[in-house]
């Protein structure tokens, strides 16, 4: 079955002293064998971050261990667009252009599970693996 996989999920799975590194761990136990897909601005915000917070050590293990297990859909004109209306739909709500893109993409591939620690998703409507 495919799973999407969010920012929060790989983020938690790299740093140790973060709060839902322990339930990224039980997560990413479920998750062995399964269809891991996530878009190319979970990537660039991911890589990022991770660049930012815990340097170019754990950059380089994210990139070499963790995104050849992804497969990373490339953000099309469609989606975009569609992301684009939903989030300038609801732009007064905390929820992120990337996870509004997130949505979009799993509503496209008709994806129901994540595995985000992000509660978002669960609000979105999307049963959260974690």
């Amino acid at each position: 079955m495919t799973v999407f996989v969010d920012t929060s999920a790989i983020y938690a799975l790299l740093d140790r002293d973060d709060d839902g590194h322990v339930r990224a761990l039980r997560g990413q136990e479920l998750l062995m064998g399964e269809d891991l897909v996530t878009h190319s601005y979970v990537l660039a915000e991911v890589i990022s971050l991770v660049r930012q917070r815990l340097g170019p050590d754990a950059t380089a293990r994210l990139i070499d261990d963790f995104l050849p297990a992804l497969r990373v859909v490339d953000v099309d004109e469609g989606l975009r667009a569609r992301a684009t209306e939903a989030y300038r739909n609801a732009v007064r709500s905390a929820v992120s252009f990337v996870d509004r893109t997130s949505f979009e993409l799993m509503r496209q591939l008709g994806i129901s599970r994540a595995f985000a620690l992000d509660s978002d998703f669960d609000t979105a409507g999307f049963v959260l693996v974690s």
